[in-house]
């Protein structure tokens, strides 16, 4: 999603026509970009987690020397997504389904944490998202398609697990904002909670909110232009989903992470979704922390608030 903010950047430095602009702007944001040295990523952001590149690179390592399986469902539209189940190290009905940011590697985004769950005695689950890894897709899903394509992985791994399982889906980011909203849907009994790390709270508000705080730029006409573009092109609106209102119809126990220098899905995003959610509900607020970054910041307290979470 920071490649968002750096397209509305360059939109508003070449003072483009306002058209060609919120064209430019989907072209960069919504269109599928494997190559992370082509990805309108800004080089600040990019320098926060340098420091902990080593850290994620040791856990993808353990992951790929476990127990895993290649695994694949295909969309309501025909799409083939991809992901990688990890064994627990014993015999186990208990798993987690684990959703990645935006333009992050399913793996890379969540080995750290896996290995927690692992651990734990859990089967994880990792998935490429559509317009993503090694999933097809020619355009991104911002969690308005992601949240639908989940269903197909939450029956897989009943049909795996069988009906005694217990399901926990845990995401960051864009994949926050994923498992925000499926907390209003009729999913089966054995999904029992969602963790939401710095989710935002559609994808609308997290677009206006950088073009206004970063960029000073209105969200009139430009965020509206690229919306249009986006429902006739990827087929769903930058409204296609509002977690504020979800959380009001809440059928699953909530846990919301956020750091609390979260600048770019703001830390509000979360206590406003915390406030609204009618269901079971813990809000943890990460001091220091910037934007997907509270698992490294303070792990030790991560840790505890999951482990509270599942009842372990």
């Amino acid at each position: 999603m920071k490649a968002f903010g750096c397209a509305l950047g360059a939109v508003g430095l070449a003072s483009m026509g306002v058209l060609g602009g919120a064209a430019y702007l989907f072209q960069k944001t919504i269109k599928r970009e494997d190559n992370i040295k082509k990805s309108p990523v800004p080089d600040d952001v990019l320098a926060i987690w340098d420091q902990y590149i080593p850290i994620i690179k040791q856990e993808v390592s353990w992951v790929k020397e476990q127990k895993i399986e290649p695994l694949d469902i295909k969309t309501n539209d025909g799409l083939t997504l991809r992901g990688t189940w990890l064994e627990a190290p014993y015999e186990s009905k208990k798993m987690v389904l684990v959703l990645h940011g935006y333009r992050s590697p399913g793996i890379g985004n969540f080995a750290p944490i896996a290995h927690f769950y692992h651990d734990l005695g859990y089967h994880v689950l990792f998935v490429d998202h559509r317009g993503h890894g090694k999933s097809d897709g020619e355009y991104v899903g911002f969690a308005v398609l992601d949240h639908q394509d989940c269903k197909g992985w939450l029956k897989l791994a009943i049909a795996r697990l069988g009906k005694e399982a217990e399901i926990y889906v845990h995401g960051v980011s864009m994949g926050g904002a994923t498992t925000v909203a499926l907390c209003s849907e009729n999913l089966p009994s054995q999904i029992k909670g969602l963790i939401a790390d710095c989710p935002f709270t559609s994808p609308w508000e997290v677009f206006e909110h950088v073009l206004k705080s970063d960029y000073h730029l209105p969200t009139f006409p430009i965020l509206h232009i690229a919306d249009s573009i986006c429902k006739e092109k990827a087929k769903y609106s930058f409204n296609g989903i509002d977690n504020t209102k979800r959380v009001k119809k809440s059928k699953l126990p909530i846990l919301f992470i956020h750091g609390d220098q979260d600048d770019f899905v703001p830390t509000w995003m979360s206590q406003t979704m915390y406030k609204a959610c009618t269901s079971e509900k813990k809000l943890i607020l990460i001091e220091g922390a910037g934007h997907g970054e509270a698992y490294f910041k303070a792990p030790e307290t991560y840790q505890k608030a999951l482990k509270e979470f599942l009842g372990e």
